[in-house]
């Protein structure tokens, strides 16, 4: 039986299913469709996760559940409290540690680096949803009910990671000859997690006993300004950057009647001021080695021209 069981396969699911095959690990990875694009030897399997009973058997036999599920942008109120609560009944079930693969929006607006032991403060519906199932899992984990730790990162890039503030939007364009893409202010500094280094983290806590019952932010490369992330994918490209940024208003206008753009327009703030993760308890504790951007850059890149025709030839080094 695989001992690592996985919800989700979207980009952060498969990411870790990539590092745990690399490390020679069984890996069952779960989502609905019980279809995915996982690397050769990971058994994937369908299940509705918000069902306790199907999360208790597609958690058998695992040591550690890995939380990487959400479900569609803009509906995590609706979808995100079921999903915690079947994961939990079914790793308790299983006798498994969770390992949840968060994002910051439970901190909403911070002033300063964001660290571990900020409060939540959540402003709206969307980081409301990330604030409550978070405690939810802290508090199964206060009751003895579950074993659980919680990994955090930044807006993250890499390979299937279409959707992200740095996906299809900026790789996507810039190997399509277009202009890149980005909210808010793209001259203030703002932390990027390559997904890769994600997985990495979450894996690692997954190995740690003394992970248990924290938050941890993982490893990112060094921050930087949008401006100067966009200017590197450009730079590997070979090409003059081009950027275009959406205007404030039209966001928080789409917002009024979109709700993936209403849930865009809640967290603006991350990308009107700057946003800097602090990683430094996760590297006094277990260390570890972010990629540095232009090597994680161009790994998303040659991803990216490998899905499709791209106008722009893309090197291999």
């Amino acid at each position: 039986m695989p001992e690592n069981v996985i919800f989700g396969a979207g980009p952060l699911g498969l990411a870790v299913a990539r590092r745990l095959s690399s490390l020679g690990k069984p890996v069952r990875l779960v989502n609905r469709s019980g279809k995915a694009d996982a690397p050769p030897g990971v058994d994937v399997v369908a299940a509705d996760v918000t069902d306790p009973a199907a999360a208790g058997q597609a958690s058998e036999g695992a040591s550690v559940v890995f939380h990487c599920a959400s479900g569609p942008y803009g509906q995590w109120t609706k979808t995100l409290p079921p999903i915690m609560n079947g994961i939990i009944e079914g790793a308790a079930a299983a006798g498994a540690r969770v390992v949840y693969g968060d994002n910051l929006y439970a901190y909403g607006p911070v002033d300063g680096p964001v660290r571990e032991g900020l409060p939540y403060r959540p402003i709206g519906p969307t980081t409301r949803a990330r604030a409550e199932v978070a405690t939810t899992l802290m508090n199964a984990h206060g009751a003895g009910r579950v074993r659980a730790t919680i990994g955090r990162a930044s807006d993250f890039y890499g390979p299937h990671a279409r959707q992200s503030k740095a996906g299809d939007v900026v790789f996507g364009r810039a190997l399509a000859g277009k202009p890149a893409q980005a909210l808010g202010n793209p001259d203030a500094p703002h932390t990027n997690t390559f997904i890769e280094d994600f997985a990495a983290g979450l894996v690692t806590l997954a190995e740690r006993d003394e992970a248990l019952g924290e938050v941890w932010h993982v490893p990112s490369a060094e921050t930087i300004t949008t401006r100067q992330f966009i200017d590197l994918v450009f730079q590997h490209l070979q090409r003059s950057p081009r950027l275009q940024v959406a205007p404030t208003f039209a966001i928080r206008l789409l917002g009024l009647v979109i709700p993936p753009m209403r849930a865009v327009s809640e967290t603006l703030y991350q990308s009107e001021r700057p946003w800097v993760v602090d990683h430094s308890k996760f590297a006094r504790a277990f260390g570890g080695q972010p990629t540095p951007h232009p090597r994680a850059i161009a790994e998303t890149i040659s991803w990216f021209a490998s899905q499709g025709t791209t106008r722009i030839p893309v090197r291999t080094s």
